[in-house]
């Protein structure tokens, strides 16, 4: 329960470490969910997701832009959602075998596949829907992922070397 705690305090000290990009900022936030899900395996790494979205709906400050139920009207709260989602497949492929390099990889990428799908279709439907101002798939594939994605990728990278220092320590279960 401790280590849930933490990760959803680090999420939340991430949402603040944040270099700013048009439409999607780029956050810490992912860098905690992946080694949620790595150390925590997915129903607890999920859990912390979880937990860091349930406060910021409560009315807890801890989102990039404050916090609260009307949050959800934000064209980026479908990243949110994807948080959650991503820490489960990551904890699921990393906690399927032993946590090798390539495993580890496997399911930071995997993550973040997960986090970019939920949050740029919820994006587009916020936009759509909502807004009632369309963005256009092009740019939303430029502002959504193309700008975002390489730092997100070097999170990847981040995750798993730090993943593996944790081995050492015996914290990330079928660790060599």
């Amino acid at each position: 329960m401790a280590l849930t705690a933490m990760f959803t305090a680090l999420i939340t000290a991430g949402a603040y470490i944040r270099i700013p990009i048009p439409v999607c900022p780029f956050t810490l936030q992912f860098l905690f969910t992946t080694l949620a899900g790595i150390v925590l395996g997915k129903n607890k790494g999920a859990a912390a997701s979880a937990l860091y979205v349930m406060l910021g709906l409560c009315g807890l400050p801890v989102f990039t832009g404050g916090g609260g139920i009307s949050y959800v009207l934000q064209p980026t709260f479908g990243y949110l959602i994807g948080f959650v989602a991503g820490s489960y497949l990551t904890g699921l492929i990393v906690h399927s075998g032993e946590a090798t390099t390539g495993r580890l990889l496997a399911g930071c990428f995997a993550g973040l596949g997960v986090v970019y799908a939920f949050g740029m279709i919820y994006y587009r439907a916020v936009s759509v829907l909502w807004l009632h101002d369309p963005i256009s798939i092009g740019k939303l594939f430029l502002y959504c992922f193309v700008l975002a994605v390489p730092g997100d990728i070097l999170l990847c990278i981040l995750s798993t070397a730090v993943a593996k220092r944790l081995s050492h320590f015996k914290l990330i279960r079928g660790a060599a």
